[in-house]
């Protein structure tokens, strides 16, 4: 675009996100081969219905929430509203596929008769789907909506990446406190003796581990994240200058 300065991208960056991609794709896979090799498959109207709820998470509240932390980092020159429109639809993406995932087990468990909420597993899966939730809200409020001041925003930020990325690790130790559920429901004593089952699932396991791992490494590398465009900061310190009356300090 014309006028637009354009930032390099640090050497290293693109081939972490790439590793982060390829894992992300992988786990998905694996999750979705688990559950068709060793669970009967997947289907909403049968006792396969519980199968949708793990699938929907790990593309959910695993992989398209990674995805949405790593928006900032991925693209370095587009404007900052269309990098926060794709980082808002990839949260709103993952919190709709959450949402499959939560009704297909409450509604398999109605039908069944089967108790609701006693494990850790569905405690932490509520306070995370929660959290999001309200993470969503609120950081659209800041920063879509137009009418948060420049001040409000600066303060907010810090704790939107917070608990952004406490959110995102929450996300994956609940999944792998489910996995690990599932399996000692299914297997019992036999997940000891090394049945292809547990060995598949205990793969995946590691995936999830891997692809939270180096998310967060990208998210925590201070020289990685997305400078401020110079048309930005003129724009925020106009924006400060016209609302709030004084000079802006420096972000």
């Amino acid at each position: 675009m014309e006028g637009r300065a354009t930032v390099s991208t640090p050497a290293a960056l693109p081939y972490y996100v790439a590793f982060s991609q390829l894992l992300g794709l992988t786990l998905v896979a694996m999750t979705g081969a688990w559950l068709g090799l060793y669970r009967g498959g997947i289907a909403w109207e049968s006792d396969l219905q519980f199968n949708v709820h793990p699938l929907c998470m790990a593309i959910g509240l695993i992989f398209l929430q990674g995805d949405a932390l790593l928006v900032y980092r991925v693209f370095r020159n587009e404007a900052k509203r269309t990098t926060k429109v794709l980082h808002g639809m990839l949260h709103v993406s993952a919190l709709t596929i959450a949402l499959v995932g939560l009704v297909a087990v409450f509604d398999y468990h109605r039908k069944k008769g089967y108790a609701d909420l006693y494990s850790l597993h569905s405690w932490c899966g509520i306070l995370v789907f929660v959290l999001y939730f309200v993470q969503w809200l609120v950081g659209f409020s800041f920063f879509l909506f137009p009418g948060a001041s420049f001040s409000l925003r600066s303060r907010y930020r810090a704790s939107h990446i917070f608990f952004g990325a406490t959110i995102f690790i929450l996300s994956v130790g609940t999944a792998l406190l489910g996995l690990k559920e599932a399996l000692l429901f299914k297997l019992g004593a036999k997940y000891s003796l090394f049945e292809p089952e547990g060995v598949l699932a205990n793969v995946l396991g590691l995936l999830l581990a891997c692809f939270g791992g180096v998310v967060l490494y990208i998210l925590t590398r201070p020289d990685w994240k997305r400078p401020s465009q110079a048309e930005e900061q003129a724009l925020s310190m106009d924006f400060k200058t016209l609302t709030e009356g004084d000079s802006p300090g420096s972000q």
